[in-house]
């Protein structure tokens, strides 16, 4: 165990501290704490400010987990808290678990006694479960996932009437899961918002909603914090118990807070001596007097960061510390707002604000790429990654004809690292929208190249364990509607759709369960015999199980539920080809559950996981979203699709602006520095989304990466623009006329080149200017007025298709040809072994004559 000094010592440690010259504090001074020791300045610096509010700016790969978890351990052992007295919130279990075996390392033992180290929402519901019935729950409700909020949402749209095709369930739990991140409760959605949804009645069915849940005693993770903040606001008495339990409160990722987390972490981080607090939906309390918000910020109050909302006389803060990047705040399509981060000064008056900026991942390539990237953003704090390593390989930019040999040139690529002795779990292809895994995965079961997909289906989420685990939870809590519906008639018990149906009139009425309704209509002669005795001998079975459930192990009580209950004979009986997998998943879960002490421990650490484990130990090449990597590393990374429209997001575009657009550069600068020794950007001028083809050009973020630190390279998979495609000289290499009075130092470099016959551009010498222009084709001719948005008027001349060889087709015009990709079509001009089609279903493209053949 951790020794800890007395209480009052650690209340009043200034006033029993040693004299600053005593022999005591000399001694600690010389020795020095070992876990202090390999901390750079800046990080030292905020591990030893311990005392009021401090962010710490922590850029990719600066050490901020260990800054995180040294400060833990320089508490604890400086006495300024016990284990219990410190409150660090991350946003994934595997954040928190890392963080507790990195303290057991520092302290030379394992933590104990860090009950409220976790995420956002674990901490959350143990706070719920301790004062459920302020929020008309018991402390066994139930935790709802999104597939159950969607269930019970159908129920309510049946209820109300309301066409579930026109009005899909699964859009009204993605509203009122917005508007819980936001912090608003039924009554607090704007009248505007509510009425988005089945001609005004958004709001109504959110308040329905949030009645049917207490009836259910369940909670969905939302209710998690909104729950919290509301008890805190109802109830100063039980806010100030935390504030006061709570010494110190640290933060991970802070840059990923949506306004209900920032709400409930401003009214934990208030001193316990401050009767107001930060209230949601009461813009009139922001100053008594006048009722004016912009009043309250000239009075002293910190500012508002979020619509109808108002920090209300806000009193002295205690000690917090939140550690975050600007630079990767990626998730605001969830919720999460970058301007948190950005006003920690103003919602914490005297803040200390620390700069992380040594990085121990990436080389100086890549950090000067990432940095000179990030810098295009107007809405950041600021700070520029360094490394005190060697500069390593510059990154690459690559050009294909299309995302197929996009997926062939990465293959090769990958291949060819694997021949060096890479190992294949270093290396990761991100993406930055799904659908663009489909190739790749098509071009590595060619190779025989193993890969993983990093998002993927996870093992909690398959039928046969969603089976199991609802019997779980009707057992744990007989209130669980969705899951009591979910097993009635699994396996088949003759209890069909009207059964249910009249369980669920009978409970609308009642206002009780389902399981109850049940209960009450086996002794009543509405069902038929059959019907009534097969029901009435489930709910035996569930009476039988949780009485067995006090005196068995819970993995015991898995093992005989699913043997009673018939489920894992159904399986057996089955005899389709994923019958035995799905057995042996069943057996799976029981083993996971021995980790857990009991059940209701084991399906609340089920609702709550939000990472996936397992696979590690296979090498193999990991593909997953640039979402997906936040917070990975790799030696080698691939980002392919950098084009206009998929990245950045055409749909981000359009839906918010320039916001957007600094958003999906922060995911930009993600990928890049996800990278340790390789980053290799490419994009396809020719992208197939969804079944059809379309023309792309460059991505504009490749403008913006720094010439010096960049090397253009030929793709392997056979370009279209020579090389080893075969199909002429390669665009990069040269440009007849560029006719043009452009003058950045990015196109003077071009037309250098092209003076000397200097072929490529390539070994960092040239920027991406030139490149933009070159793929400024006639069959994109909307780029130029991208450029001349960013950059004046932009006049290209000159052929740009790939330049003839000087050979004769053996084609002829009206020639009628197939070919592979584009189907059938017919020869509109030629130009040397150059023909341009006019295809019947894709439209007129130019393409290379060996390609096509006679139809």
């Amino acid at each position: 165990m951790i020794r800890m000094t007395e209480p009052s010592k650690i209340t009043n440690a200034p006033d029993h501290q040693p004299a600053a010259g005593g022999i005591a504090a000399r001694a600690r001074a010389s020795v020095g704490p070992k876990y202090l020791s390999g901390l750079n300045p800046e990080q030292r610096e905020a591990v030893e400010t311990l005392d009021g509010p401090v962010l710490v700016l922590a850029g990719a790969g600066t050490g901020k987990t260990r800054v995180l978890t040294t400060r833990i351990a320089h508490i604890l052992s400086q006495g300024r808290a016990r284990p219990a007295e410190i409150l660090s919130v991350t946003f994934t279990n595997k954040a928190a678990r890392e963080m507790k075996h990195r303290l057991g390392q520092m302290l030379g033992h394992a933590v104990e006694g860090m009950p409220w180290l976790g995420t956002f929402h674990s901490i959350g519901g143990r706070i719920l479960r301790v004062h459920a019935e302020l929020a008309q729950l018991k402390s066994n409700f139930t935790v709802l996932d999104v597939d159950d909020q969607v269930r019970l949402l159908k129920q309510l749209l049946q209820a109300e009437n309301i066409d579930d095709k026109r009005w899909p369930a699964r859009m009204l739990a993605g509203l009122i899961d917005g508007w819980k991140n936001r912090g608003l409760m039924p009554s607090q959605v704007p009248s505007g918002e509510a009425a988005v949804f089945a001609n005004g009645k958004g709001g109504k069915l959110y308040a329905s909603y949030q009645e049917r849940l207490k009836i259910l005693n369940a909670a969905d993770f939302g209710d998690l914090l909104l729950e919290n903040i509301r008890i805190f606001r109802e109830h100063p008495d039980i806010l100030r118990q935390y504030q006061q339990r709570f010494k110190f409160i640290l933060v991970d990722e802070y840059q990923d807070t949506n306004v209900a987390q920032y709400l409930w972490l401003r009214l934990l981080s208030q001193a316990p001596a401050s009767t107001k607090a930060v209230i949601p939906g009461r813009v009139e309390d922001a100053n008594p007097e006048s009722g004016d918000e912009s009043s309250a910020r000239d009075s002293g109050s910190a500012p508002s960061a979020h619509p109808g909302m108002t920090v209300a006389a806000a009193g002295p803060t205690k000690n917090i510390c939140c550690v975050g990047d600007d630079d990767q705040s990626i998730y605001g399509w969830r919720g999460a707002e970058v301007d948190n981060i950005l006003r920690f000064e103003h919602d914490f008056p005297g803040a200390k604000v620390i700069r992380l900026e040594r990085n121990y991942r990436s080389t100086g390539h890549i950090l000067a790429a990432a940095s000179h990237l990030i810098a295009h953003n107007e809405g950041r704090l600021g700070k520029t990654l360094r490394t005190e390593d060697q500069d390593g390989e510059k990154v690459t930019v690559t050009g294909s004809w299309d995302s197929e040999e996009e997926a062939r040139g990465i293959g090769e690529e990958i291949e060819q690292l694997q021949r060096q002795g890479e190992k294949l779990n270093e290396i990761a292809i991100l993406v930055r929208a799904s659908y663009q895994m489909r190739e790749f995965e098509d071009r590595f079961v060619t190779l025989g190249l193993p890969y993983r997909v990093i998002g993927g289906p996870r093992f909690y989420e398959r039928a046969e364990i969603r089976d199991a685990l609802a019997y779980l939870r009707v057992i744990n809590s007989p209130a669980d509607d969705l899951a009591f519906e979910r097993i009635v008639n699994t396996p088949k018990r003759g209890l069909g759709d009207a059964t249910v149906q009249m369980l669920h009139d009978h409970a609308r009425k009642r206002r009780i369960p389902l399981f109850e309704a049940a209960r009450a209509v086996v002794e009543t002669d509405e069902l038929k015999p059959k019907a009534r005795g097969s029901l009435r001998d489930l709910i035996t079975q569930f009476d039988r199980w949780r009485v067995q459930r006090e005196v068995t192990a819970h993995t015991d009580l898995a093992q005989i539920v699913l043997d009673e209950s018939g489920y894992t004979e159904m399986w057996q009986k089955d005899r389709s080809a994923d019958a035995a997998g799905r057995l042996e998943n069943l057996k799976e879960l029981v083993r996971s559950m021995e980790e857990f002490e009991n059940l209701q421990g084991f399906l609340e650490h089920i609702s709550l996981v939000m990472d996936r484990d397992g696979g590690a130990e296979d090498d193999a090449v990991s593909l997953m979203t640039l979402h997906s990597a936040k917070g990975l590393e790799f030696d080698n990374v691939f980002l392919p699709g950098w084009e206009e429209g998929l990245f950045p997001s055409q749909r981000t575009l359009d839906e918010q602006g320039r916001a957007g657009l600094e958003e999906e550069r922060r995911l930009g600068h993600v990928g890049l520095t996800r990278a340790r020794r390789r980053a290799m950007i490419y994009f396809a001028t020719n992208r197939r989304i969804h079944g059809t083809w379309s023309t792309t050009i460059p991505s504009r973020f490749l403008d913006e990466l720094p010439a010096a630190n960049v090397e253009i390279t030929e793709s392997k998979g056979g370009s279209a623009w020579g090389g080893t495609g075969g199909y002429g000289a390669s665009r990069f290499d040269d440009m007849e006329a560029f006719g043009s009075s452009y003058s950045t130092p990015g196109w003077q470099r071009a037309q250098a080149n092209r003076n000397r016959g200097g072929g490529r551009t390539g070994g960092g010498s040239g920027g991406f200017e030139e490149e933009a222009a070159s793929f400024s084709s006639s069959s994109s001719p909307d780029f130029g007025s991208f450029s001349s948005r960013r950059r004046g008027p932009l006049t290209i001349e000159g052929e740009l298709v790939a330049k003839s060889t000087g050979t004769t087709s053996e084609f002829s015009l009206e020639d009628r040809v197939f070919h592979q990709k584009f189907g059938y079509g017919r020869v509109t001009k030629i130009d040397g072994n150059k023909l341009t089609i006019a295809f019947d279903k894709a439209g007129e493209k130019k393409v290379v004559d060996s390609f096509v053949q006679r139809a």
